[in-house]
């Protein structure tokens, strides 16, 4: 039976002597993710991917106009973007624009600024994606600090592990494409905003982190409920009479409520919710200069092949949730009898084969509300991406988990079971198969179905 946790547990103490600093560790652990990093992208870290959209962007940024500056005798041939405008450009009139939102652009304006449109991004991008695992170890030490946690800082190192080279951040993070590249900046704002999240401690930088990451990865606003979660949480009113195990779930929640501070709370999330106002109202604004509506954000004019599905059932629709579930919940690989005996359908890999560890979330080894918090925003993100129009397609796993993996990565490190042998071993098992993924996805065209229709999910009979 799982333990329950009180909302503040006594806290862990760990011998200082034998635990190294934090900072220490999380430094290691962006140089050596990055190193590994730069060692699977091999030779991308020297040219640009034919997919930096956002160093398009920055560009314009740094010539002030929101447009792609086209090269005139490029333009004339109605090939401007490169590649005739395929492949997720939007062409409204006669310019053309990244419809992405636009913070990782933002990023690259420095280097390209110095460097030029075509510089070598993925490299870029591989010394970005080592924030993300450091600033996740942070955090999961933090937990073990105030007590939510009882991982050593072997097993939070393990867990970040698990994150770095054990999940679908690892074949993304060495990428450099447009997609990919807003995965890692995204990774990064969200392990930031944990942090500044936890026990609702810094609501202004919370909720200004919460804005950028709403400029990279739309879908990820939906973590503001873990900040509201967080709020209620720790405002708990002095002697608040707790539920008892007799109690309904209607009794549980109104005592619930009367034991808040409500005051404090409000006071929390409206200082949090500023920032995230100004984001969006700067998304809003960005929408009418560039399409002539604030609320047109500039897909349906992607010169894409299934435009016409947008149009017909929107960006995000009840109808996508079968497909898109299946990718995420049932893809396996396909096996053959002929070389390379073992394909990966172009929609990728169920999560809980590129991840298995995620499968423990289902049985816990104890409950708290602050694990309850992680899944719950977790939850709400992967609804909005499992409603959305694109399964993910091309990847080796389901790429869109990396808006709510970080969130996961904190429930088990709170609600998981200690790591003994078979925790490690499975460790083993998730960055041998993302291993996997990171050296061959883009590379090795044989192992991964040819179907570029996106029709081809599960292995013909």
């Amino acid at each position: 039976m799982a333990d329950t946790e009180t909302d503040h547990p006594p806290a862990r103490v760990e011998d200082s002597a034998r635990t190294p600093r934090a900072n220490r560790v999380a430094l290691a652990v962006y140089l050596v993710a990055v190193v590994v990093y730069a060692i699977l992208a091999g030779d991308r870290l020297r040219s640009h991917s034919p997919d930096n959209h956002f160093a398009y962007l920055a560009d314009a940024f740094n010539h002030g106009t929101l447009a792609v500056r086209c090269d005139a005798d490029v333009a004339r041939h109605v090939a401007c973007p490169p590649g005739g405008g395929g492949n997720d450009w939007a062409r409204f009139g006669d310019r053309w624009f990244v419809a992405f939102p636009a913070f990782p652009a933002v990023l690259y304006m420095l280097p390209v600024a110095v460097l030029g449109r075509d510089f070598p991004n993925r490299a870029f991008d591989v010394l970005l994606a080592g924030l993300a695992p450091a600033l996740l170890y942070l955090f999961l030490e933090r937990l073990t600090r105030r007590g939510y946690s009882r991982r050593s800082w072997k097993e939070n190192l393990g867990l970040t592990a698990l994150f770095a080279f054990g999940s679908v951040y690892f074949f993304s993070a060495v990428q450099g494409a447009v997609w990919f590249t807003a995965h890692v900046v995204g990774a990064a704002l969200g392990a930031a905003f944990l942090l500044a999240s936890l026990d609702a401690a810094r609501p202004i930088a919370a909720g200004a982190l919460l804005g950028l990451s709403f400029h990279t990865r739309t879908s990820t606003l939906l973590a503001a409920i873990f900040f509201g979660l967080e709020a209620i949480r720790v405002h708990r009113l002095a002697g608040a009479a707790e539920a008892t195990a007799d109690d309904d779930l209607l009794t549980r929640f109104a005592r619930y409520a009367r034991g808040t501070d409500w005051r404090a709370v409000v006071g929390k999330v409206l200082r949090f919710s500023a920032p995230v106002v100004i984001a969006l109202v700067v998304y809003m604004v960005l929408n009418k200069l560039r399409f002539g509506d604030w609320r047109e954000t500039g897909y349906r004019y992607l010169q894409i092949r299934w435009q016409t599905r947008i149009l017909r059932w929107g960006l995000f629709n009840f109808h996508y949730l079968s497909r898109n579930l299946a990718v995420a919940l049932a893809l396996l690989p396909w096996i053959s009898r002929v070389a390379p005996y073992v394909q990966v359908s172009r929609h990728g890999l169920a999560l809980w084969v590129t991840t298995p560890q995620y499968l423990e979330l289902l049985r816990p080894a104890r409950v708290s509300r602050l694990a309850s918090n992680l899944i719950v925003a977790a939850l709400a993100i992967a609804t909005l991406d499992l409603l959305y129009q694109n399964s993910g397609w091309v990847q080796f796993g389901y790429r869109f988990s990396n808006d709510f993996a970080l969130l996961l990565v904190g429930a088990l490190a709170v609600n998981g079971r200690p790591w003994r042998r078979l925790g490690w071993a499975l460790l083993v098992v998730a960055i041998g198969v993302n291993l996997f993924g990171a050296a061959t996805f883009e590379r090795s065209g044989n192992v991964y179905q040819g179907d570029n229709t996106a029709e081809g999910m599960f292995q013909p009979d």
